[in-house]
This record gives C-alpha cells, structure tokens and sequence, in this order.
C-alpha cells in the first residue's frame, strides 16, 4: 500500500515564532484532512523539524512547506544546514512538486525568503502561495532572545496556508 500524498511541514525555530507558525499550519492541513476524508487517499501533513528532516522523507513527501526563521538577515543554520545535507541527494528528484514558505523575521525577513526561493529554485519546485512573512520586531538583544508569541491573525493566516496546501495535493490541484 503508498502512502497518501502528504504535505512535509519542515521547521526549524529557537524562540518558538516558526514552531507556533509551522503548528498552525499542520494544524490546517489537519483540517483539510477531515474535510476530504471521504475521499480515498486524502492527503495528510507530516510536521518535521529540520534537524529530522532526511533526503527521503523529501522524496516520500508530494509537497513542502518550509517554516524557519530569519537570523542575522538570512535563513537560520538548521534550515540552511537541512538544505546543504538534503540538496545533493534530492536533486533531480523533485521537480515540479508545490512548495510555500512562512518566515518569522525580526525585520523584514526578505533576504532569508529570497535564500529559500533561491534552493528551491534549484530543486525545480513549484512555488503554489505567496510568501508569509510574519515580523515580529525583534530588535534588542532582549526581545530577540525572548520567546515568541504570534499574533492569532497570523497563526490563522499559517492555519489557512497549511489547508490550503493539504487540499491541493489531496484534490490533485498541485
């Protein structure tokens, strides 16, 4: 028996923004899950931390998304870190599959969205929803160590990227 095409929800955070982001949007794609359970197959999310994620579970997953935060204006270590371990080994072997992306930025959060379109690129996936970027306007040394709590707007907005994906790939759409 295959597994149902899933969605693999890959993060990574240090003060909990992306994790909270990334959750929201499992939570979503779990959602999507109940409302297509009728249908055979449908599809469901696997929520991964970067550190996890392996070449394979690349390969299994029918479309991505990645959830990570900005760091000193780039993409955070663990998530370039999972990208530099798993680009070799996946290329060639995703084309065309969906992705989207959420960064939670202390500032504008541009330069890391730019570094994962620019893999993503590479890989040949198909980007299917605009870009999240949720600041959360961390500037000092306090507030960017401090853990972090995401406004409900942009949970919900996560939650909604996540059913929306998950509903994609169930119905075939992507």
């Amino acid at each position: 028996m295959t597994d149902a095409p899933h969605l693999l929800i890959a993060w990574h955070s240090r003060t909990g923004g992306s994790e909270a982001l990334a959750r929201a949007a499992a939570e979503g794609a779990g959602t999507a899950k109940l409302v297509a359970a009728a249908a055979e197959g449908a599809g469901t999310a696997k929520l991964v931390a970067a550190n996890d994620v392996t070449p394979e579970a690349l390969q299994a997953a029918a479309g991505y998304l990645f959830v990570g935060p900005e760091n000193l204006a780039a993409l955070s270590g663990a998530m370039k870190e999972m990208f530099d371990r798993c680009y070799y080994p996946c290329l060639g072997k995703l084309e065309g599959r969906p992705y989207a992306t959420i960064i939670c930025a202390g500032s504008d959060g541009e330069n890391a969205q730019r570094q994962l379109d620019r893999i993503a690129t590479g890989w040949r996936l198909k980007r299917v929803a605009d870009h999240i970027i949720v600041n959360t306007d961390a500037q000092t040394p306090e507030t960017i160590l401090a853990p972090k709590t995401i406004a409900d707007n942009h949970l919900a907005e996560a939650r909604d990227l996540g059913e929306a994906l998950a509903e994609g790939l169930a119905a075939g759409i992507f």
